[in-house]
Formats: structure tokens, sequence, C-alpha cells
């Protein structure tokens, strides 16, 4: 596998950072007004739509075998209904601040799946450092009343423990990805969403009741921009980047977005830049150069070899 990154891989990765990153936000939003189950199901059915209209348009053809559509129905599982509403029903009790923290967990669960499962992922120890630095300016990123809520009971730890179990389905999901067969990448997501949005229907039928619900402006318009950008549009970009640059790279998405978060507060709302913000910024920055720096690439092309 080329270990490579080039100008292409790190314009993957930040469309994704500004996807998923804004995505807490939105979800916040919606959950107001929107059941977890019945936004899940908006979510990737519009996306699922969108993907599939393209690969339409395209004429590409959906794949033959078997073992291909049994990956996509692990990835549909994993990567959208499951982490999807872990996610969505977690942030009904606990702040987006927190729910950010714990989806970082992502790279470090990534780092160890893709070092057993994925030829030339080993873990180096500058990726294991570099990583951990990271974590460390997330969590700086997101201050002490963030962490100290990990303390919480009741519905507040069943909505930590949520989260963290989406963070796991999304480290396990890059891995499968990368472990699948060759296939175009907009067949990949076209497909895999298809699935996800034919088991959502089927639960929120089954367990919700999506008619009864009155949702504001504001939800309706958020639900919209999940499914085309964090839902449709990320998941094209994520098999692409996943294809090009390995789990392991991916998985920094989770150390860059609460930078999304924090230039938005600064340009769009006043909000001040702190000493504190700034210093946990360059934590992560730095944990990001120690993870990608050439040393740690030519040990793994080394081991590779």
């Amino acid at each position: 596998m080329s270990t490579r990154r080039d100008a292409i891989d790190w314009i993957l990765l930040l469309t994704l950072v500004g996807m998923w990153g804004s995505s807490f936000f939105f979800i916040e939003i919606a959950i107001r007004s929107i059941t977890p189950l019945t936004l899940v199901a908006i979510r990737i059915v519009l996306g699922a739509a969108l993907l599939l209209g393209a690969m339409r348009l395209l004429k590409l053809p959906a794949p033959r075998d078997a073992r291909t559509w049994g990956y996509f129905g692990v990835l549909a599982l994993i990567g959208y209904c499951l982490p999807f509403i872990f996610i969505a029903w977690g942030q009904q009790s606990i702040d987006s601040g927190l729910a950010a923290i714990l989806v970082g967990f992502m790279p470090l669960a990534t780092l160890l799946l893709a070092h057993r499962f994925v030829a030339g992922e080993h873990i180096t120890a500058a990726k294991l450092a570099g990583f951990t630095l990271g974590f460390a300016g997330l969590a700086a990123l997101l201050g002490p009343e963030a962490l100290r809520q990990w303390r919480g009971t009741g519905t507040e730890l069943l909505g930590q423990l949520a989260c963290l179990a989406g963070a796991l389905c999304y480290a396990g999901n890059s891995i499968v990805t990368k472990r699948m067969p060759p296939t175009h990448a907009l067949v990949a997501a076209a497909c895999t969403t298809t699935l996800a949005a034919a088991v959502m229907l089927l639960v929120v039928f089954t367990l919700d009741d999506p008619f009864a619900l009155r949702p504001d402006a504001a939800a309706l318009a958020t639900c919209i921009w999940l499914g085309v950008g964090p839902t449709a549009i990320a998941t094209l970009v994520y098999f692409r980047l996943i294809a090009r640059a390995g789990p392991t790279f991916m998985s920094l998405v989770n150390y860059m977005s609460p930078v999304v978060a924090l230039s938005a507060g600064a340009l769009l709302l006043d909000e001040p830049l702190r000493p504190s913000t700034l210093a946990a910024l360059a934590l992560i920055l730095c944990g990001i150069a120690l993870a990608t720096r050439r040393g740690a690439r030519k040990r793994t092309r080394a081991r590779v070899a």
C-alpha cells in the first residue's frame, strides 16, 4: 500500500473535516423536534437517493458478486445505521462538545485495528505518540468541563457510552472498507447507503411514528443538510480517501473536526480565541505532523518490504 500523502489526500481529508465536524452542531438542532431514529432515517434515505441517482446517471453497474454485497451490508450497519443512531441518541443527554471528544477515540481504535487487520498500517512509536498528542489537544480544546461530564450517571452515562460505541463502529467501518474488494467509490457509496436506508426505513416504521412529528423549519433544513453534506458527499469522499490513503490517515479527521467549530465561532460569532484554545490547536497539529511524518512512513514501508 502506498503511504505517500499528496495534496489530494489532504484536500479529501479536509473536506471530511468540514462535513463531519459540523454534523454534531446540526444534529443537536435537529433532535429538538425530530426523534433520533427518524432523523437518521431521513438523513440516510436522502443521501442514498442522491448517490444512487448519480450512479444511475453515470451508468455505473452494481457489483454482482455476493462477497462485495456482504461487505456493503456490514458497512451499512457499522458505518451508518448504528453509529448515526448511537450519536444522535447520545446527544439527547450530553452536549455536542462531549459527543465530539468521545468520537475522538476513533483514531486510537483505528490505529489498533489497522495494525492487526490492514497490511502496511503497523503501529510505530511516532504514530502512537502523534495520535496520543492529538487526542490530548482535542481534550484541551473542548475544555475540562466537557471532560468532567464523563462522571455523569443515569441517562448522561448512557449517552456517553452511546457516543463511544459510535466511535468504535466508525473505527471498525474504516477497517472493513479498506479490506473490501476494489470497487468504484460512487458505487460503493450508493450501494452501502441504499442498504442502510432500507434498514432504517424498516426500523423507523416499526419502532417510531415519523408522521406524528411536527419538526420546525430549522430541523427540516438541518435534516436536508445532513443528508446532502455529511452523508452523500462525505460518503463519496470517505471511500475515495480510504482507497488512496488508508484508514489510519483518514481517522485524523476526528482530531481536526473541532477546528471547524473553533473557526466558525471566531469568524461568524465573534467568539474570542483564548490562549488555551490556541495551545490546544497547536497540540492537535503537532500530533498530526508527528503521526504522518516521513520517518514513520519510511519505517512502515520497510516493514511491508
